[in-house]
């Protein structure tokens, strides 16, 4: 059973790159995998390991400045979901491409999970879904407005090209962890929307917080790691992972014509050549040898 944790924090780092090493120093020391981004705006990651090793990454990541009181999510894993350690430096921790963000200084009101079933019910309440469309596609909050959106740099200008239908409603936005909103609600409110709020802790805080008979969420949550999807309790969920494309397939997908175990699945099967399906196999191919060798192939993180 491996430890999952969910983390991120927006706070001037200056030159990130200086906080890598010892970063993947204690990581690694200490059997945790995953990925973390590193930017001048914060830090992002999901790690998963042994409790204490988790326990002593944290303890070097509240070292950086501003992440002293640095919070994450929890959950459980039947087996290491990552494959390898990732520490990367990036241009942003959350892409959106919009100059100008900056959620230290503004960001949306934010509604604890117990509270959030009572705005999102509200009659002058818009609730949108800031997560890519393949996302909203395996669950989300009753009457959420999906955006369609492949990547979350394209959330302004649906936004441009939809927000007037809002007309004067209140705006209440929810993600996974609550990272993306922290960056949509600062737009936002950069846009003129007077009223914009956030679900604190994402969907993964409120399938933590909020009962199954009181929850006003459908589906199972997608997850950036070999766990694939998420249930209330934050127990692992039943979707598969198309390793092509990246998108989460049900189960019963395996009997379509389309599906190859590693090659193509019905969403994707126009999307590659017939070189990238080759590639594919070829992967698939390697990641099998490895199970055979009790091995991890490290293609599968």
């Amino acid at each position: 059973m491996a430890v999952v944790a969910s983390f991120y924090k927006f706070t001037s780092l200056g030159d990130p790159a200086q906080f890598k090493p010892l970063l993947v120093e204690v990581a690694s020391r200490n059997e945790v995998r995953g990925t973390v981004l590193l930017a001048r705006e914060g830090i992002n990651g999901t790690i998963a390991g042994p409790r204490q090793g988790i326990a002593a990454v944290f303890e070097q990541i509240r070292t950086l400045p501003g992440c002293s009181d640095i919070d994450w999510r929890e959950s459980a894993a039947t087996a290491m979901p990552f494959a390898r350690l990732k520490v990367r430096l990036k241009r942003e921790i959350v892409t959106m491409g919009q100059p100008g963000i900056d959620p230290v200084s503004e960001a949306g009101t934010y509604v604890r999970p117990a509270d959030w079933n009572s705005l999102i019910t509200c009659d002058d309440v818009a609730v949108i879904d800031t997560r890519n469309a393949y996302e909203v596609a395996i669950g989300s909050f009753e009457g959420a407005i999906d955006p369609g959106t492949s990547r979350f740099r394209d959330f302004p200008a649906w936004w441009n090209a939809n927000g007037h239908r809002i007309g004067a409603k209140k705006v209440a936005m929810y993600c996974t962890g609550g990272i993306r909103c922290e960056k949509a609600t600062n737009y936002l409110l950069g846009q003129g929307v007077e009223e914009v709020f956030h679900l604190k802790g994402g969907i993964l805080g409120y399938l933590e917080e909020v009962p199954v008979e009181e929850s006003l969420w459908h589906g199972e949550c997608f997850v950036f790691d070999q766990r694939v999807s998420v249930c209330h309790g934050l127990k692992e969920g039943t979707y598969d992972l198309c390793h092509a494309c990246r998108r989460p397939l049900a189960r019963d997908v395996r009997d379509h014509a389309d599906y190859e175990l590693g090659v193509s699945c019905p969403s994707c099967i126009g999307e590659f050549g017939d070189a990238d399906r080759a590639r594919f196999r070829e992967r698939q191919r390697q990641i099998e040898l490895a199970k055979s060798r009790g091995t991890q192939h490290l293609g599968q993180g």
